[in-house]
């Protein structure tokens, strides 16, 4: 552990001043953000901007430190899970059926289940996928988030609400989703404003949750009154109970249905959308990608048993977070005093890890401006907590091999039909916000393929 030298006592953390984090935020918040991970260098930093001065965490031993190691010193509370919990419920683990919930999802979407129903989730993508090729049908541009939405709220829906809700009701409550996500930015920006006081935005959350609420409760309820005979999850979460036979209440039966929608697209559809401007800009990745889907899915739709050959194609997915985390920060609130890499953590304060900079650590990742799915190969080392998309520890995001396949089936069923191919030259840099998206609305092309 380094130490003041002069005292031999842990050192109090470098503070980045307000007149040099502010103006960077200001003109351009993701360049803001890239510089102060630069000044930081891997190194504890304390940021000062004005009301609130969090610590930056983005060493990999650091992040293990926060997230496992002593994570029940570093909870979810405060800035962004405040203004989160007004849409997906408490993000706390300090009550019981919390962790009932987790454990539920974590069933649904392990290893051997993923493996159950990868061939419903296949099949549900494909179907979406053709719709989307018939709204781009001879050249039509489309828009490539919304695409990427509908293609995953089908998939979500097929496997995890069944016919409990309808395709319209799941379109619908991704648009409305996607309108709280961008409404709670300026909640995002200014932490430190009470709700009391109004915020740009404040107004259209209110509208979009009001409209969550008019699709999901009744679902809720009509589950409830039918009773908890499905293996879908509402009804899995019907049934859960804690150690002292507690179950869930109406309104924690409609924060598990949201959380597991927020979950389960949001990654995914941010991640693909980022993915067709990536290949256009490195056709040598696109052209493995097509060689791959070629040689193992062929002419046919794809399905469960190609999945353990479509390896690229999983690569190129883990790159896409590496380089595109839309969870780009993950602050936590400091309940008591602490130590980091030898400098004194303040109990009461906020550390920040963010995946965005971690995962551009030059001395971590060898040339991490590159977009490279071979550094995912098997066998690479790396330190455990270097590659942080989905977090760690006790709150790691149980969907991490969820996301894998139901992106490896997207990939493959659409780069076996199409090209797919941007229209004009949109920003390639992400934007800040909720979650890491891309600054430009994206509109693409889809080209049949001619073997």
């Amino acid at each position: 552990m380094s130490v003041d030298t002069g005292t031999g006592l842990p050192r109090t953390a470098e503070t980045i001043p307000l007149r040099r984090a502010l103006p960077g935020f200001l003109r351009d918040p993701l360049g803001g953000f890239e510089e102060i991970g630069r000044r930081a260098n891997g190194g504890v930093v304390r940021v000062n901007l004005g009301a609130i001065r969090p610590y930056l965490v983005t060493r990999p031993e650091h992040v293990q430190h926060v997230m496992q190691d002593h994570a029940a010193n570093y909870v979810r509370e405060g800035w962004l899970w405040k203004p989160l919990s007004r849409l997906i419920g408490e993000p706390s683990g300090s009550d019981p059926l919390w962790w009932v919930k987790r454990e539920t999802f974590q069933t649904v979407v392990s290893g051997p289940s993923v493996a159950a129903f990868a061939d419903d989730m296949a099949e549900a993508i494909v179907r979406a996928v053709g719709e989307m090729a018939e709204r781009a049908e001879g050249g039509r541009p489309v828009d490539a988030m919304d695409e990427m939405a509908r293609i995953i709220y089908r998939a979500i829906t097929r496997i995890f609400i069944g016919d409990k809700i309808t395709i319209a009701q799941a379109d619908r409550l991704g648009a409305a989703l996607r309108a709280a996500s961008a409404a709670l930015r300026p909640r995002l920006a200014l932490p430190f404003v009470p709700d009391s006081v109004p915020l740009p935005g404040d107004r259209a959350f209110r509208r979009a949750v009001q409209a969550v609420d008019g699709i999901v409760f009744p679902i809720v309820e009509e589950a409830v009154r039918r009773g908890a005979d499905g293996d879908d999850i509402v009804s899995m979460l019907i049934r859960a109970r804690d150690p002292d036979g507690n179950g869930f209440d109406l309104r924690q039966l409609r924060d598990g249905v949201v959380s597991l929608f927020v979950a389960g697209t949001e990654t995914t559809t941010i991640a693909l959308t980022f993915l067709w401007q990536v290949l256009a800009e490195r056709p040598e990745v696109a052209e493995r990608l097509y060689e791959e889907v070629d040689r193992v899915v062929g002419d046919g739709p794809p399905r469960g048993v190609h999945l353990p050959r479509l390896r690229y194609a999983k690569m190129a997915a883990q790159e896409m977070l590496r380089v595109f985390p839309p969870g780009w920060m993950l602050p936590r609130f400091v309940r008591e005093d602490d130590v980091i890499g030898g400098v004194r953590i303040e109990g009461g304060g906020i550390v920040v890890v963010s995946p965005y900079l971690t995962h551009r650590l030059p001395d971590v990742w060898e040339d991490p401006g590159v977009f490279d799915p071979e550094r995912f190969l098997p066998g690479r080392e790396r330190h455990r907590f270097a590659y942080v998309t989905f977090g760690g520890g006790p709150h790691g995001c149980v969907g991490k091999h969820f996301f894998t396949v139901e992106t490896q089936f997207v990939i493959a069923a659409v780069l076996s039909r199409f090209r797919v191919r941007p229209v004009g030259s949109p920003d390639p840099r992400p934007a800040l916000g909720l979650t890491l998206r891309p600054r430009e609305r994206l509109r693409i092309t889809l080209h049949p393929r001619g073997r």
